[in-house]
């Protein structure tokens, strides 16, 4: 959160008094020096968000305090009061890094204007600054490993071009989470990134979703619309499950990649695109070409650069940073304390052998934060790990939740109905065992309307 504090600096007691009052009333914290050498003292303790500084002082004046707080403050806002103000010496504090100037006798609503502006500047710096880290957090490629220390690499010497690339891994893998670390890496990073899932298309909409289609081009296109192509324009688009296109649209996809140019569905104009191509799959395209299901040619042009993401079974060992990454994740999400986890509890995750990857890891830890009482998990708190976790959006039921705070209400009801089945109902014994206050374990009983029978 941004410091509140101001400092007012003039050698009259009386403006700063009344200056202080006006600020302290609408909630800042003030403090005030008399010269230029207190100033420059308080402002290396204090580092106040906004200084008003007087210029005419005694000691080293308003324009030499100014210079020395840019020289090591530059960030610093600093609003040059006078009384004798001139456009010369206004222009001069200016240069100098001066945010503003503001003539005696003061206005109150010109003190209060020039306060809120910088205090909401700074606010959408803090707001741009942390959603600059939750871009680079989402898009960072987590771990340590060789291999992953090897596809971060050739990432690193591949974004910067513009060249196609065809990205082969197993479900689960992260291979959106590569393409979107290629974009943002590269020259592109400010143009749109545009995603489209072949897979989940209709074989009859999938030259309308890619293309855009015209109004009244089909029943039920009542207006014009832009297609994937047209959209992701001077920037990036990645092909999901590519493969899983069928020939025809295939065929179409070609004939957008060599000639850089479409028609939307119903048009006769061809519109010029300029998009850098990412492809992703999870099958084997050289046996789908085998079994005819792939054309050779697009194969051939969109594998301009191959890049393979390793299964996690291939990086056991960055299994503790991703376990720790999905616990800060899910506990900034929820605004909750982040939970733990022991190395006993790391050993038997990284027995297993994650056929779903790291999306396999990633719902197991959050179904442990939902399930796990304690801000430390354990290795008994740790799920078989077999059929069930393979496919974590899947048949089980907790993931039908769409709810994540009703997802937790019902683990954490049925973990403490079993709980007081297995100590015959006793509140204070359950209370013991699970490492709960038993007067906290009272309350959720009776929130939940569980039944249970008296400790006497």
């Amino acid at each position: 959160m941004m410091h509140k504090t101001i400092l007012i600096v003039d050698d009259e007691e009386s403006i700063c008094r009344s200056l202080g009052a006006i600020l302290k009333d609408e909630g800042y914290e003030v403090i005030t020096a008399g010269s230029g050498e207190e100033a420059l003292k308080i402002i290396k303790e204090e580092l106040p968000f906004l200084v008003f500084l007087d210029i005419w002082l005694p000691g080293i004046d308003g324009i030499e305090t100014l210079k020395k707080i840019m020289s090591e403050h530059h960030e610093m806002r600093v609003v040059m009061i006078s009384g004798h103000g001139t456009i010369e010496t206004a222009v001069k504090a200016t240069k100098l890094g001066a945010f503003d100037f503001l003539e005696k006798p003061l206005s109150l609503e010109k003190v209060l204007l020039v306060t809120n502006h910088v205090s909401d500047m700074i606010r959408l710096e803090e707001e741009n600054i942390l959603l600059k880290q939750k871009i680079a957090w989402e898009y960072e490629l987590t771990g340590k490993s060789g291999p992953i220390l090897e596809l971060k690499e050739t990432i690193n010497l591949i974004a910067q071009t513009n060249a196609w690339i065809l990205i082969m891994g197993e479900n689960g893998t992260g291979k959106e989470l590569v393409a979107k670390s290629i974009h943002r890496q590269s020259k592109r990073a400010h143009k749109p990134f545009i995603e489209v899932n072949c897979a989940a298309i209709p074989e009859e909409l999938i030259e309308s979703e890619l293309f855009g289609h015209e109004k009244g081009a089909f029943t039920g296109a009542t207006e014009k619309r832009k297609g994937k192509f047209d959209l992701a324009n001077e920037g990036t688009i990645l092909l999901d499950e590519v493969a899983d296109m069928s020939l025809k649209a295939q065929a179409k996809i070609l004939r957008i990649l060599e000639e850089k140019k479409f028609e939307r569905v119903g048009g006769s104009k061809l519109i010029p695109t300029d998009v850098r191509v990412l492809a992703a799959t999870n099958k084997e395209l050289e046996k789908e070409m085998e079994e005819g299901r792939f054309r050779q040619d697009l194969y051939y042009r969109l594998n301009v650069i191959p890049l393979r993401v390793p299964p996690l079974r291939e990086r056991k060992d960055d299994i503790p940073l991703l376990a720790s990454h999905f616990l800060m994740d899910f506990s900034l999400k929820e605004g909750e304390p982040e939970k733990s986890i022991t190395e006993d509890a790391l050993a038997v995750l990284r027995e297993h052998n994650w056929p779903g990857n790291v999306r396999e890891l990633k719902n197991i830890i959050e179904r442990l934060v939902i399930m796990t009482p304690s801000n430390v998990i354990s290795k008994s708190d740790i799920p078989p790990l077999g059929k069930e976790s393979q496919d974590g959006d899947g048949d089980n039921e907790w993931y039908a939740v769409n709810s994540y705070r009703m997802a937790k209400m019902n683990f954490e009801k049925q973990y403490l109905a079993k709980k007081l089945r297995e100590n015959e109902g006793n509140v204070s014994r359950t209370a013991e065992v699970i490492g709960l206050e038993r007067s906290n374990l009272h309350r959720k009983i009776k929130s939940y309307g569980l039944e249970v029978k008296s400790d006497s």
